[in-house]
């Protein structure tokens, strides 16, 4: 990002100058349907550990913005020998120069195979994955835009 340059030059922390942006009408807007106390949950459990593979892949300060959406949809899943009927997730990763377009980053395969293993161990929140790929040309790739309710 352009303005890194010169913060950089202020001396302050890495993860300070290169944190990924946070919506600032708040983690509800990743939330598409219903936004209840236990849907919050989920979907901080499963941003956190999006956040986690993104990090130990060492692809966070190579990314504008990585973050997982919950969809007012359900999927049929198995854990153990039980059939499970859960959230399905979505997961967005852009790059940006300017901070007001997007555009999707490919995430490696062993991210996109770990990813719903490790939320269904630590949370089982999910049965089902979705990976959002449509760049974003008019806006901030969080925040009120509405870009998932028009594109999924």
């Amino acid at each position: 990002m352009k303005y890194a340059f010169w913060v950089k030059n202020w001396d302050w922390a890495d993860d300070v100058v290169w944190r990924q942006p946070f919506p600032g009408p708040g983690l509800a807007i990743r939330i598409i349907g219903e936004v209840t106390a236990q849907r919050l949950s989920m979907l901080r459990k499963g941003d956190t550990i999006l956040i986690e593979e993104i990090r130990a892949n060492k692809l966070y300060y190579k990314l504008w913005q990585s973050f997982a959406v919950l969809l007012p949809l359900k999927s049929v899943g198995i854990m153990g020998d039980q059939r499970t009927y859960e959230n399905i997730l979505a997961i967005r990763a852009v790059t940006s120069d300017d901070a007001m377009t997007a555009d999707w980053a490919p995430l490696p395969h062993d991210i996109m195979a770990r990813y719903p293993t490790a939320l269904l161990m630590k949370c089982a929140a999910s049965t089902a994955l979705f990976m959002i790929s449509a760049p974003n040309r008019r806006a901030p790739s969080s925040g009120n835009d509405n870009f998932y309710k028009e594109n999924i």
